[in-house]
């Protein structure tokens, strides 16, 4: 083997190395680490038992920093409500009014889970990493880093979806009634929440500045490991009414956002939750906790602090949602007659994933929608997608390759004047234009066509990254059955070191073979054509090797749609190469056919 060869294969393998250290912070991931989801148990639904909030019961506020702990008057069974709706499968508990299971159920045409969790076998579960000290819609009283509510409540049925817990608390000898009331809906993933307080006295709820927290689950479902599964992410999400701001999650720590929210959340790629409160003046914090509490499975969870208040009686509405991360389900709260709860105004759609490139981003997604229309298979729309835009973009890669043959062609005179004029840059200038001008060439004109591919490529890389209705959406039965994850031949059961512990190759997988394979062939035409001529071996080796190796790990475990698209895109591109290096030779031989005819002309002249 060539030393050139060697060092290319040497370097590119370090590249790769450290991308696995890097890819973490490139594609927003964290460094938690993730275990199997271990089901809730669910004991069966028991008779409700009939209250309400009565106003013969009194409170007062109580010192600020004294601990917040509510002390049961009688005892009450626990219990567990499931309500069901055409969404979602939801269960209660009356310990601390929480929810500890909300399975998303929604089923297409076809009677299939719209939103399926290939690990359980059912559908995606939004309440996960339920436990005694954390569950979904959980309060606190006082700040975010109190223990939530564990006491058992009296539960009232008002209707087949809605529900009202109440119990009379006790804090410091005095008391008053904590209620809390779901209300759902047939079929939207929304919910809403009031949080009802009541004493006599009025002197409301303080503690420290804070009344009490509201939070949604501890994680969402489906669960992952952010060291294999580099393209899924947990991100926390506040509006403050002019932009979303978005940050990751970063395990064992729970951080405030420090300005006024409009609504606050957290979301993973294809799933979200989000709290909005129908008055949000009455937030002083949101706070995002990544504390591990459960099997060494970093929370992913947004908390939000109510203000301290005064007064008998308090009915805080929070609207909650908990459901898919797409437009189809989250634009219908835009306006107010399009939903049950007629919200609107919170520009929730704000929440859905986003890039510098959405607007091209969404024309490429109309494209493709189109296309689904008349071919109802997602994988084959990519390839369709990826064969339109190379068609389109062909005429400017062919501009571009004629305009590096000219580069080539006018690049002695462009040494020869650089040498003349190196110590005159006003001259050198000059005729730098005027030999622009004579061989009608565009120093600019190689720059427009490689920036705009390369917004077509990074549009096209989040979309097919991302998109919604990608999960689950199968290519080929039995080699690539969801286009959101990686395909798989076979899954290697035994542990291998570097290769299962480092690399995290724990499956064979045929598309990034493949992927290797068409970035080789496309290096070594490309290499053929003699456009790279200003290269030295050294970096020809590298592009031609050390290129492909790197994308080959990069992408190992990408989603299929992605990897699909790059795929695709790769093939094209040496047919296209193939037929630019052909158009490129005619115009090579043109050139040398016109020079030999100069020459002959010159000393025909000489000759007489």
């Amino acid at each position: 083997m060539e030393k050139n060869t060697i060092w290319a294969i040497v370097l590119s393998t370090l590249v790769i190395i450290a991308s696995f250290f890097l890819m973490p912070k490139l594609m927003g991931t964290n460094n938690q680490t993730a275990q199997t989801a271990q089901p809730v148990e669910q004991s069966a639904e028991t008779e409700n038992t009939v209250t309400d909030l009565s106003k013969e019961n009194a409170i007062s506020t109580v010192e600020q920093g004294e601990p917040a702990e509510a002390v049961e008057e009688k005892a009450i069974p626990e219990q567990t409500i499931t309500i069901t709706t055409d969404k979602i499968n939801v269960v209660l508990t009356n310990k601390g009014a929480d929810i500890i299971s909300y399975e998303l159920i929604e089923k297409d045409e076809k009677g299939n889970l719209k939103n399926y969790d290939m690990d359980t076998g059912k559908g995606v579960q939004l309440a996960d990493s339920i436990s005694d000290k954390n569950r979904a819609c959980a309060v606190s009283f006082g700040t975010a880093t109190n223990e939530i509510v564990n006491d058992t409540f009296e539960v009232t049925k008002i209707n087949d979806l809605t529900y009202l817990f109440t119990k009379e608390m006790k804090i410091g000898g005095r008391k008053f009634t904590f209620g809390k009331q779901y209300t759902f809906t047939k079929d939207e993933y929304m919910f809403k929440l009031d949080i009802l307080v009541h004493n006599e006295e009025g002197s409301g709820l303080d503690f420290g500045g804070t009344a009490y927290s509201l939070k949604t689950a501890p994680q969402i479902g489906p669960k992952y490991d952010p060291k294999k599964d580099r393209y899924e992410k947990r991100e926390f999400l506040a509006y403050n009414g002019k932009k979303v701001k978005s940050s990751m999650v970063e395990s064992g720590k729970l951080k405030y956002y420090d300005k006024d929210v409009v609504w606050g959340g957290v979301a993973g790629k294809y799933f979200l939750e989000l709290i909005v409160p129908a008055d949000n003046t009455i937030i002083s914090n949101t706070a995002y906790s990544g504390i591990v509490e459960v099997d060494n499975y970093a929370n992913a969870q947004a908390i939000m602090e109510r203000r301290s208040f005064t007064g008998k009686d308090i009915q805080d509405t929070y609207y909650m949602y908990f459901g898919p991360r797409n437009e189809k389900n989250i634009e219908i709260y835009n306006v107010s007659e399009n939903n049950a709860f007629k919200l609107s105004g919170k520009k929730l759609t704000m929440s859905l994933p986003s890039s510098w490139l959405n607007w091209l981003e969404n024309i490429l997604k109309i494209g493709l929608q189109l296309l689904y229309k008349i071919i109802p298979n997602w994988g084959v729309c990519i390839i369709l997608l990826t064969l339109i835009i190379k068609i389109i973009t062909f005429p400017i890669s062919k501009k571009q390759s004629l305009s590096s043959l000219k580069m080539q062609e006018i690049q002695p005179r462009m040494k020869a004047i650089q040498d003349k004029y190196k110590d005159n840059q006003p001259k050198l200038q000059e005729e730098m234009q005027k030999l622009y001008k004579e061989a009608d060439y565009n120093p600019l004109s190689g720059c427009l066509p490689i920036l705009l591919q390369f917004l077509i490529v990074m549009a096209m890389f989040y979309l097919f990254n991302g998109y919604f209705e990608f999960r689950g959406a199968s290519f080929i039965k039995g080699w690539v059955p969801d286009l959101s994850v990686g395909d798989s031949v076979y899954t290697i059961k035994k542990e291998i070191p570097f290769i299962t512990t480092f690399l995290h190759m724990t499956d064979i997988r045929l598309l990034p073979v493949i992927y290797l394979i068409s970035q080789l062939v496309s290096g070594m035409i490309t290499q053929n054509n003699g456009m790279s001529a200003g290269q030295n071996k050294a970096q020809m080796k590298l592009m031609m090797y050390g290129l492909p190796i790197f994308f080959f790990f990069l992408l190992y475990n990408a989603p299929s749609g992605l990897i699909l698209y790059w795929l695709t895109s790769n093939i094209l591109g040496v047919a296209q190469q193939l037929i630019i290096n052909k158009v490129v030779k005619q115009k090579k031989d043109e050139m040398a056919s016109g020079k030999t005819s100069k020459a002959v002309t010159v000393k025909a002249k000489t000759r007489r």
